[in-house]
């Protein structure tokens, strides 16, 4: 990070946490945030779902809700791009405030509620934004919807011409009833809504499934079972948590959900647990800040990892410090591509 991102930080640090939110898709705009282009190299580049990454660090859903800084977002460092939640309808979310810094706990606590202009709107800009960068949508349902899986299926349609993959978020804490869906069977009846209507679509369309890290090894092996009979492509392990354990910031008491760093012991579990439960591709998301950590993500079963709340304290740059990193670690240990170091380390987090 170099002083001008650190002066940009402390900046943005002095003001409520959703404004400086809002202020640092302005900066990306107006290009006035670090874009080193693509971070690769042979030892980076790999595939997840048939989908070609230059590197495996990923942007995870929730930055960039409108998808407004889409083309900035992919000469920034990262592998591939998840935009959204996106829901038919716009929808104002929650109350504010909404979003909560953790300092003490490098950790961020929101209850946005899928607060975005809608599927419309936001398919417009990314049809208007063509990118080399792999980009995906994630998929929402509004607040008020009576058929939830039609939500899912509605905007997927919407969105599949201008993006690479669309994921299923049946796993925010921040909708009523929304994790619901988790169960076997509404999972199941959801999946199958979504991947008939994605094969019924002009072109291939991975579909990917974003859990919870809230789960028994019974939920999560249930869940593997659906997944593994639905026909999805990959599972994005974790979102948010409930869990407050250990915290011992002023704001740890705000309801929703926790990201950071408090959640990437619990998110790197449940992925260690679902690599033995599956054989489909994992994406490793929670708590990663750092190379090493997004290589423990890696080595724990992910074939690609994601971090969003990680740049709070980190900054923009922190996509292709981690990839440089990480680059630097498969060649420390050896290692002639990263899909090679995928699950080497399983065993340490079971």
């Amino acid at each position: 990070m170099n002083l001008a991102e650190r002066v940009g930080l402390r900046v943005l640090h002095r003001l409520d946490p959703e404004v400086a939110h809002s202020l640092s898709i302005m900066i990306l705009r107006a290009r006035l945030a670090p874009m080193p282009g693509p971070v690769t190299s042979a030892r980076l580049k790999t595939s997840i779902a048939g989908i070609t990454l230059a590197n495996p660090v990923g942007l995870a859903a929730g930055f960039d809700k409108n998808a407004r800084a889409v083309a900035p977002l992919a000469r920034s460092g990262f592998g591939f791009l998840e935009l959204g939640a996106a829901t038919p309808k716009a929808q104002p979310g929650n109350p504010k405030p909404r979003l909560f810094r953790l300092p003490e706990d490098r950790g961020v606590i929101n209850r946005f509620g899928f607060n975005n202009d809608g599927a419309q709107a936001i398919c417009e800009r990314l049809a208007r934004t063509p990118t080399a960068t792999p980009r995906g949508l994630n998929l929402g349902a509004n607040k008020d919807s009576d058929d939830r899986a039609q939500d899912f299926v509605s905007v997927l349609k919407m969105a599949a011409p201008s993006i690479d993959f669309a994921t299923v978020n049946v796993s925010s804490p921040n909708t009523e009833r929304l994790r619901d869906l988790q169960g076997p069977k509404a999972l199941a009846a959801l999946l199958g809504r979504v991947t008939e209507a994605r094969d019924g679509l002009a072109a291939p369309l991975p579909v990917f499934l974003k859990i919870a890290p809230d789960l028994s090894d019974d939920d999560l092996a249930a869940i593997a079972k659906v997944a593994n009979a639905s026909g999805i492509d990959a599972i994005i392990a974790t979102n948010t948590t409930l869990s407050r354990q250990g915290l011992k910031s002023s704001a740890a008491a705000e309801a929703g959900g926790l990201s950071g760093a408090p959640l990437f012991g619990p998110s790197t579990r449940v992925l260690a647990r679902l690599s033995r439960l599956t054989d489909l591709p994992l994406i490793g998301v929670g708590g990663i800040s750092s190379a090493r950590e997004a290589y423990a993500k890696i080595r724990a079963g992910a074939s690609a990892v994601q971090l969003y709340s990680a740049m709070v304290w980190g900054g923009l740059s922190l996509a292709a410090d981690i990839a440089r990193g990480l680059d630097d670690l498969l060649k420390a240990d050896g290692y002639d591509n990263v899909a090679d170091a995928v699950g080497s380390d399983v065993e340490s987090w079971l």
